[in-house]
């Protein structure tokens, strides 16, 4: 039987994707005491990468947008391959994103909402989080978008 979370997936007719296997020296999730670390996550679907580009220039916020809410669906899906089951998520704690921006870039903010978005659109007021938006020169691959995630769990 499907959890609360599958099914409030399910609802809102969201998929994850397959989690991917870390492609450094580092593993994808790390959980001490009732805190989940999860790393940085980039715009893979599937292994297909996607938003690749500064943003500003290659990359409209839009399009970035979306790229940091492929970002969070990435991160559930890491979390759900480590924990075995969404429903053990008590909230998403802190969200990390960072932004693959032209110097002149301002908007880091309303990019990593596409994250913050799912987030709260999946786990309601749980999924309320502290969180920061920073610029970066330059991310892995070339993407526009890469977050990581704090989460509470059981």
């Amino acid at each position: 039987m499907a959890g609360k979370i599958e099914t409030r997936l399910a609802e809102l007719k969201i998929e994850l994707p397959a989690a991917a296997a870390p492609v450094a020296n580092f593993v994808p999730c790390v959980q001490s005491g009732n805190l989940l670390f999860v790393s940085g996550q980039v715009t893979f679907w599937n292994g297909e990468l996607r938003y690749v580009g500064k943003v500003g220039k290659e990359v409209s916020v839009e399009e970035a947008q979306q790229g940091a809410r492929l970002c969070a669906l990435n991160i559930l899906a890491q979390v759900r391959a480590f924990l075995g089951d969404l429903d053990r998520v008590v909230r998403i704690c802190q969200v990390q994103g960072f932004v693959n921006g032209v110097p002149e870039f301002k908007d880091h903010p309303k990019v990593v909402n596409g994250a913050s978005d799912l987030f709260v659109e999946v786990f309601g007021d749980a999924g309320k989080h502290a969180r920061f938006a920073v610029g970066s020169g330059s991310l892995p691959l070339g993407v526009s978008v890469e977050v990581a995630a704090t989460l509470e769990v059981t």
